[in-house]
């Protein structure tokens, strides 16, 4: 069975139009800034929102689809892990998991073994007669994983199951999450902003901005061929539009980059930030891409430094290089400092927009 969404939503100003499909054990991630959707279109899928136009269906049952066509939540296969996991504070671990088997009307006793189990598949058996608030972040997105697993959905949605963690409980929770979703066989939606969970969980993105979807692939072709500023911010590229004609692509701004390979036409060009070198007097030599800039911002990044630089109007107006720490030091680096930089042209890859 595959589920279709076709979201279109307005409220106000903003105009929701979203197209996805989700297929049996595929984990599609939904990204996005915020304001861009995310939410809304969960909502809709879930059932909290009736959509204004469009068709919401699992093959031919169809969810919604105005004016005729309307089940609620409670009408709908689905199981939610929300961001703040929403656990029943006056329930054992046990009973709010088996909340929503209870809830369908499964009897007391066999809702109370099937939860036993989930907890004991999510490692939380000892855990079962402790109340929510005394589990840490991680073990309570695990209790809210079972509790929506625990009704065998055909859809598993995640509204931004890792938002509420720290730093040091993210990594280990992810995984645990992974493998979870790898032996699900129904469908899974991840809504989220972060990028990270997005390309280790997700078996395909779909991102929107403002409403609208503005790339969708698998996560290694989205991160080498992204086709908006945002994306391209989420995976760390420079990014720019141009004419190619040969082995000069020219920018909209009047600047030039050089290829390694020639191209022709409208293309995207794309290269990391650690492509772009910086010198405070001009590089000996005779690089094919080198252009004087002006510093405009100086970012910690991790083990490194990004350095925003404007090479206007030889080359790019809003570049991109990542240095050393070291380097920052010996090159005294001072936003609105001159400097000349390089990018190697092996390292430019274009496509076509």
């Amino acid at each position: 069975m595959t589920l279709y969404a076709d979201v279109q939503v307005s409220r106000g100003s903003f105009d929701l139009a979203l197209d996805l499909t989700v297929e049996p054990g595929e984990v599609v991630a939904l990204l996005g800034p915020n304001g861009a959707g995310k939410t809304t279109a969960l909502r809709a899928i879930a059932g909290l929102l009736a959509v204004d136009r469009g068709r919401i269906a699992l093959d031919d049952t169809v969810w919604d689809e105005p004016p005729r066509t309307f089940r609620t939540p409670d009408r709908r296969p689905i199981g939610v892990v929300f961001q703040d996991y929403l656990l029943f504070n006056h329930l054992s671990c046990l009973e709010n998991v088996a909340f929503g088997l209870r809830a369908r009307g499964v009897e007391k006793q066999t809702a109370r073994l099937e939860a036993s189990r989930w907890l004991e598949t999510v490692g939380l058996s000892e855990y079962a007669r402790t109340r929510p608030r005394a589990l840490s972040g991680g073990q309570a997105q695990r209790v809210a994983l079972a509790r929506a697993l625990a009704t065998d959905p055909e859809l598993l949605l995640l509204d931004e199951p890792l938002a509420a963690l720290d730093a040091g409980t993210t990594l280990h929770v992810r995984a645990e999450l992974g493998q979870h979703l790898n032996r699900f066989e129904g469908h899974t939606l991840l809504v989220t902003h972060d990028p990270l969970d997005a390309m280790v969980l997700a078996d395909r993105l779909v991102i929107i901005e403002n409403g609208q979807v503005v790339q969708e692939g698998k996560p290694t072709e989205v991160a080498h061929r992204p086709r908006t500023d945002y994306v391209a911010q989420l995976v760390g590229l420079n990014l720019y539009r141009g004419d190619a004609s040969g082995t000069a692509v020219r920018l909209p701004e009047g600047g030039t980059i050089t290829l390694a390979e020639p191209a022709t036409g409208p293309v995207h060009v794309a290269f990391p930030p650690t492509a772009v070198s910086l010198y405070v007097q001009p590089p000996s030599g005779s690089p094919r891409n080198t252009w004087p800039a002006v510093v405009t911002g100086i970012e910690q990044h991790a083990h490194t430094v990004r350095v925003r630089l404007d090479a206007s109007p030889a080359g790019p107006a809003d570049l991109l290089a990542d240095i050393t720490p070291a380097a920052v030091a010996d090159l005294h680096l001072t936003p609105g400092q001159p400097l000349h930089t390089t990018l190697k042209a092996t390292e430019v890859h274009t496509y076509p927009v």
